[in-house]
């Protein structure tokens, strides 16, 4: 099952999902151990250019995701009506956070006038370059937002503990596993 349905995630969904978390948790602790890194470390050049290129593959996956979502189906909600509104506002919230921490990505790398190198296959153009302080300011942006995405995302996995444990719903399994012809509640 490729696409969602009202009561299931399809393949589609569930693979960007988990590939979506993977990479900001990826992004996140590179991110940090980069801010370690001395001048003649050897990955102080080598951990940015991983770091760009995977970044600038979650935005085209972010893009891809939220087109998906709006052509096609989601499932239902489960849970009561506040966990179900908490849901909508953190999923907002994780989209916007995802968003705003990539595009200001962007502005530190391409502050001084250079392109960004995805992965060595082609260039991302050096488009905004004007902004007083862009690189500091878009920085601070950067690093506040990823802080907040993490954290986010991390009370989004124990909220889907919650349904699983707790509420007992599936919440949780739904995005786990494709399957076919399942009722609402399981």
């Amino acid at each position: 099952m490729f696409k969602n349905t009202e009561s299931r995630y399809g393949l589609v969904s569930i693979a960007i999902h988990w590939l979506s978390a993977l990479m900001v948790i990826g992004l996140f602790a590179l991110g940090y151990w980069m801010l370690t890194l001395g001048y003649y470390d050897s990955w102080y050049r080598l951990g940015p250019w991983w770091h760009k290129s995977f970044g600038i593959t979650l935005l085209v996956l972010t893009v891809i995701r939220l087109l998906w979502k709006f052509v096609n189906a989601t499932p239902k909600p489960l849970g009561t009506r506040f966990e179900q509104i908490g849901a909508r506002v953190g999923h907002g919230l994780i989209y916007a956070l995802l968003l705003v921490t990539m595009i200001s990505g962007y502005l530190i790398s391409t502050a001084d006038g250079r392109g960004i190198s995805v992965f060595d296959w082609f260039e991302i153009p050096a488009l905004i370059t004007s902004i007083p302080q862009q690189e500091d300011i878009a920085g601070a942006v950067h690093w506040y937002t990823a802080l907040a995405l993490v954290i986010l995302a991390a009370g989004h996995a124990l909220a889907a503990f919650k349904h699983h444990f707790v509420n007992k719903d599936s919440t949780l399994t739904r995005m786990l596993v494709a399957k076919r012809n399942q009722s609402n509640n399981d």
